[in-house]
């Protein structure tokens, strides 16, 4: 699906529109100055049709499964292509040059093994990293509270609620997440009594400042001289505007497999590297790689599609899958200095070097 505006029969509501970057607006359920959770008030925001079972606070709210016609079926697309399978190998002139690097980059090592060792072997190891992504979006609800400055009310008045997937949004670019929050249309009401200061717009119950006892003394800083303590939650105001909001995600899902050959070099050090390019499949919903001469891949892939696809296809909506196969060059070079053999491994487009035995290492002290 390319990027633009993502249509599910509502309206575009863009002026309701709020971002992850913005701050955050007053919640219920965090709120220090009340000594206990505003259960009765709460109660009194009623229900809105399709959004039953909204909750307050940022717990994660209420989530929504995507319709039956937006989760998305594999059709007749083509599996990837046969592709020319071989690898290369890195040359004696590379495995020296990458090895001298190395050992200049350690100021503890002599650069003699490097610059003096005769190749004895230098064995190229297939080894290949499978991704596969799955770009999801996902939608939810929480009911969220600000103070209420005197503007109009975009109340039930106004309209109908649109339910929680046709209200429209921008599909961000794929494969990065994001969340979007927007106030969901027609959803709002006043409060006339701010549930922390019961509408007197002051903080403490008895309108007096703990600081200096409602002396209002020019020294106190908590309540400016005043002798109390502007309530946080509705600005002093005594009324606060709460609405439902929409909570829009959208994530990339990874699957990441490496085929482990087994022959002494830790695995975890391709994550600090590039490789070689062998397939980019990207689509609505893959198919899992097939005819990969490696058959742990052919596994990883087919073990992968499966999984995404049960884990997200019906707690969201999945927008985009991208497979790639990466060939990490990895050579073990077997070499001789000084009448001893050893061993090291290069590996990664950047021609990394492993060494766990380097010959010329020197004892020092940092003081």
């Amino acid at each position: 699906m390319a990027e633009g505006w993502q249509a599910f029969g509502g309206s575009a509501y863009q002026n309701f529109r709020t971002t992850d970057q913005m701050p955050a607006q007053g919640t219920f359920g965090a709120m220090p100055q009340t000594p206990g959770p505003p259960a009765p008030f709460l109660a009194d925001m009623g229900s809105v049709s399709g959004y039953e079972g909204t909750t307050a606070g940022d717990s994660g709210g209420k989530h929504f499964p995507p319709p039956p016609d937006l989760v998305p079926v594999p059709g007749n697309q083509p599996y990837p292509p046969q592709i020319n399978w071989n690898i290369p190998a890195i040359s004696e002139d590379e495995a020296k040059e990458a090895f001298v690097g190395y050992a200049a980059s350690k100021c503890c090592y002599s650069q003699a093994p490097a610059k003096e060792m005769c190749f004895q072997d230098l064995q190229a190891f297939n080894t290949y990293r499978y991704r596969l992504e799955t770009f999801t979006e996902s939608r939810s609800s929480v009911w969220k509270a600000e103070p209420y400055d005197g503007g109009p009310v975009d109340s039930f008045l106004c309209g109908i609620a649109p339910l929680p997937w046709d209200v429209r949004v921008q599909i961000p670019a794929m494969f990065k997440d994001r969340i979007e929050r927007i106030k969901v249309p027609h959803t709002s009401s006043v409060k006339q009594q701010c549930w922390v200061c019961s509408g007197k717009g002051n903080r403490l119950s008895n309108d007096i400042c703990t600081s200096c006892m409602g002396t209002g003394t020019t020294m106190c800083n908590d309540c400016s001289g005043v002798g109390t303590i502007t309530c946080s939650d509705c600005k002093g105001r005594g009324q606060v505007l709460v609405y439902i909001e929409l909570q829009v995600e959208w994530k990339n899902n990874i699957f990441e497999y490496v085929a482990d050959q087994r022959i002494g070099f830790p695995t975890e050090l391709f994550k600090e590297v590039n490789g070689k390019n062998l397939l980019c499949d990207e689509q609505l919903m893959v198919y899992p790689v097939w005819g990969f001469p490696d058959n742990a891949i052919s596994h990883a892939s087919k073990n992968a599609v499966e999984q995404h696809r049960a884990q997200f296809g019906s707690t969201s909506q999945i927008l985009r899958q991208r497979q790639t196969i990466e060939l990490i060059f990895l050579t073990r070079v077997e070499y001789a200095w000084r009448g001893k053999s050893h061993s090291y491994y290069v590996y990664g487009n950047e021609h990394k070097v492993y060494a766990e035995d380097y010959p010329a290492k020197c004892c020092c002290t940092i003081i």
